[in-house]
């Protein structure tokens, strides 16, 4: 007698079930249709968004985030209508509060991630750097050679990858001396009082004028800065061109190879610190002692 009665009761089943699938078979036609026709619409979508991206942002990573982002929207969105045409509301929201919680969970757990990520966007539209570009981020500087949408690469002059997250990028003053295609040396010397300042100015300026590498529309200017204990102190001022590779150290170096040849060629002197020693110290013996007995040998 129960078999008989759970065979009934699954017939009935079988039999609600199939008059429920012929009652909603038009809805599943729908629903089909609606899915056909949106992924193929949120396809072409994509691809159009892409095309329009890459006019006003040059780069590939974004343009492909932005238009995957827009297309699993509108992925979404035909998923929900052909949910809603089968009548499945409450599947719907069921979905919709999930995701909104696994959302929330996944914030606080990749925060830093996100963080990273958001300042990879922006540095993407703001661009205040480019592959390629000599920069100082922080206490690192050297050649940009990755901008990606987590960190950037920078590749220093010890020849060191140094990978820094997007977040210390843009959170951080950058540096960037590639920007204008110039850039200054500043370089502080030192020449005895007794050295006539017009001549030595003169004589400073044109030995370094010609090296190679400089910015030919900017002047090589020269300053004094200050008396100091044993030098009249000046800075000579030179700007190189980025564009053309030129090695900022190797400028700087001819600097100071040319500079000295020139004072050397015309006896001008580069003063340098004295210092004298008094051992007339409590307990030690005074500086003129030890003069005598010097001599005194």
């Amino acid at each position: 007698m129960n078999i008989e009665h759970a065979y009934e009761i699954i017939l009935d089943k079988l039999s609600f079930w199939a008059k429920e699938f012929i009652r909603i078979l038009p809805n599943i036609a729908l629903a089909a249709f609606i899915l056909v026709l949106g992924f193929y619409a949120a396809k072409h979508l994509r691809n159009l968004l892409r095309k329009v991206l890459r006019r006003f942002i040059l780069n590939e990573a974004l343009d492909n985030l932005f238009s995957s982002v827009i297309y699993i929207f509108l992925l979404g969105i035909v998923i929900f209508v052909a949910l809603s045409v089968l009548q499945l509301d409450k599947a719907v929201t069921s979905i919709l509060a999930g995701a909104g919680i696994i959302g929330l969970a996944l914030a606080f757990a990749f925060q830093d991630i996100a963080s990273n990520f958001i300042s990879g966007i922006f540095l993407s539209v703001r661009k205040p750097l480019y592959v390629g570009d000599i920069v100082k981020i922080k206490d690192y500087m050297g050649k940009v050679e990755e901008i990606n949408l987590r960190d950037t690469v920078i590749r220093t002059y010890q020849g060191q990858m140094v990978i820094i997250p997007n977040k210390d990028v843009f959170q951080n003053p950058i540096e960037n001396y590639t920007l204008l295609g110039k850039r200054r040396v500043d370089l502080k010397v030192g020449i005895s009082y007794g050295e006539d300042l017009e001549k030595v100015k003169t004589l400073t300026i044109d030995a370094v004028k010609d090296i190679e590498g400089l910015v030919e529309e900017e002047e090589v200017t020269m300053f004094y800065t200050e008396f100091a204990d044993s030098s009249i102190n000046y800075v000579i001022r030179l700007w190189i061109n980025i564009h053309e590779n030129v090695n900022f150290l190797e400028v700087q170096s001819q600097c100071i190879i040319r500079i000295k040849k020139a004072y050397d060629a015309n006896n001008i002197m580069i003063p340098f610190p004295i210092r004298t020693l008094d051992f007339g110290i409590k307990g030690g013996v005074s500086l003129k002692e030890v003069q005598q007995d010097v001599t005194a040998e």
